[in-house]
């Protein structure tokens, strides 16, 4: 569900934002044990150099430790609570453990507060459950997959997203990732069942530019409203360049491909961009 605002102030017109109704209080806050500081970087290296532009300011925020390897087997947990957390797309879920140990993980939609998830070698299938890809029922819709065995989660992370095991043979897992690529996984690595929770996340508006800089997002101006000197699309009488997408430093933004030529695509079956 989302939330339109009714257009009382200006700030307000065209604002949707998601529903907050399953998350906690938010005066509650994060488990403390859990967080730790965050420090910001402001879009610069360790030289204090700008390497990312449009990034500075916005709202303190604590980093949330998430538990990406699931590796309690067969030790029962209980959902304590949904929680928010500025740091992701998604929401996260506290669990408490049957030995008393506490962690966050990544909420999938439909896990509710009180229910049971485990990391297991088999049934229950539901969503929640974390077990190795060689496990699982063919069809599956699953998230936060390992790429390595016992690494820990780095696929499949963000709100509303999810991927499909199509098949299973020679040691590896036929996986349709959510960009339309199906690729080979070791069957040893683990995923969690499900679809990622906050899936409306893609609806959001801001509505407004205070609430990009909230997220440490600084205004972009266009380089077709620049000079020639500052960008490839600048200068010229009315709107004369721009067909060509550059970067200021004239790297083409269509049709360019950035993918390092040394990655090996054997584990690739069907690209992204063959349809």
């Amino acid at each position: 569900m989302t939330k339109k605002f009714r257009p009382i102030t200006p700030s307000l017109r065209k604002l949707v934002l998601p529903s907050t109704d399953e998350l906690n209080p938010v005066k509650k806050g994060p488990l403390k044990s859990l967080t730790r500081s965050k420090k910001r970087t402001n879009g610069r290296n360790n030289l204090g150099r700008i390497t990312c532009r449009h990034r500075g300011g916005g709202h303190k925020r604590k980093f949330r430790k998430i538990d990406f390897r699931r590796e309690k087997i067969d030790v029962e947990a209980r959902v304590a609570s949904i929680e928010y957390d500025p740091n992701r797309t998604a929401h996260i879920a506290l669990l408490h453990y049957k030995d008393g140990e506490k962690r966050y993980i990544l909420a999938a939609q439909g896990v509710k507060v009180g229910d049971i998830v485990a990391t297991t070698n088999g049934a229950p299938f539901k969503a929640g459950y974390c077990m190795a890809l060689k496990y699982m029922p063919l069809g599956s819709f699953i998230h936060n997959i390992e790429m390595y065995p016992k690494r820990g989660a780095i696929l499949v992370r963000s709100a509303g997203l999810s991927a499909q095991l199509l098949a299973r043979g020679e040691g590896h897992a036929t996986i349709k990732m959510p960009s339309g690529e199906v690729r080979l996984i070791n069957e040893e690595c683990c995923a969690t069942l499900g679809i990622v929770s906050n899936s409306e996340h893609n609806l959001r508006v801001d509505a407004k530019a205070g609430r990009s800089r909230w997220k440490g997002i600084r205004p972009t101006v266009r380089g077709t409203a620049m000079n020639p000197v500052d960008h490839p699309h600048g200068g010229g009488e009315g709107k004369s360049k721009g067909n060509l997408p550059q970067s200021p430093w004239a790297q083409y933004a269509k049709g360019f491909r950035t993918r390092v030529k040394k990655k090996k695509n054997k584990m690739i079956i069907k690209s992204r961009r063959k349809k």
